[in-house]
């Protein structure tokens, strides 16, 4: 077992305000996105998820290069400015790299709603123009909108990214209608990406795992299979490929090839604001 860190030690972007000891999820997909902004408990808690779910790595990998893939193809038909929802840290391939990559001169606002999260990601954006971190929840696209407009200019078109964090909003909630809020409020020309985690009896098994060797509690997490994207994204225009397991969105020679990528339980698509 790790022994609590007393060291005053930590680099200064990491931890945030709850302390050194206290391990962090997005922390947690920086390392297995091959990262080094990430402790001694985050490694820890990383290990444990990934004892009782040893596919987790892979699906947060596969969702990262979606997000390479589709910033990099905006960019190429002329969208220069993103607002990333539920970001976590911008590292490993986060958009401002990729964006910057294909086009310097990119506008990426990002959200979280941690507090830790966004004061550790606003010290590693030091330095990087044109790009913003707001701490902010994303099923309040009014706030989030409100805090965002002044950072990106609405004449020009805006991608909005939810890349793998749809999961965390419930039913309850209408992430339908929330992604129809950031659309309806950036424009007609708005591009919604998102790629979404499907129903997957391993990872139920594995949710039950944890809670059972850990006796640590879960947050409700909120899996929909590809038939939900048509009501996810009701009157977007949908763009070629279409909705499709997110390995096979304009796959390239960049990722490593996945052996059955039809079988991956997860969906990705881009639309359009119609």
């Amino acid at each position: 077992m790790i022994e609590p860190n007393t060291r005053n030690s930590q680099p200064i972007w990491a931890p945030g305000r709850n302390g050194p000891d206290t391990p962090n999820t997005a922390r947690v997909r920086d390392y297995w996105l091959g990262g080094t902004h990430h402790t001694a408990v985050d490694r820890h808690l990383a290990d444990q998820f990934t004892l009782c779910a040893p596919h987790l790595p892979h699906l947060v990998r596969t969702h990262r290069a979606f997000l390479r893939r589709v910033v990099t193809h905006l960019v190429r038909t002329g969208v220069r400015q993103f607002l990333d929802l539920g970001s976590g840290m911008p590292t490993c391939g986060q958009v401002h790299e990729v964006a910057d990559r294909a086009e310097p001169g990119c506008r990426v606002v990002y959200t979280d709603l941690d507090p830790v999260v966004a004061d550790e990601s606003r010290q590693l954006l030091a330095g990087w123009k044109d790009t913003a971190y707001l701490c902010a929840d994303l099923r309040e696209p009014e706030q989030v909108l409100d805090a965002a407009r002044p950072l990106l200019d609405l004449t020009q078109p805006v991608a909005v990214l939810a890349i793998d964090v749809l999961h965390f909003v419930s039913d309850s909630a209408d992430p339908a209608r929330l992604l129809a809020g950031y659309a309806n409020g950036l424009g007609p020309r708005t591009h919604i990406a998102v790629s979404h985690t499907c129903p997957d009896e391993r990872m139920d098994d594995a949710l039950r795992l944890f809670s059972d060797i850990y006796a640590q509690p879960l947050p409700s997490f909120h899996f929909r299979p590809v038939g939900d994207a048509a009501r996810l994204l009701d009157g977007f225009e949908i763009l070629e490929p279409g909705v499709v397991p997110t390995p096979l969105w304009r796959p390239d020679q960049v990722d490593v090839p996945d052996r059955n990528p039809e079988h991956f339980h997860g969906w990705a698509v881009l639309s359009r604001h119609k």
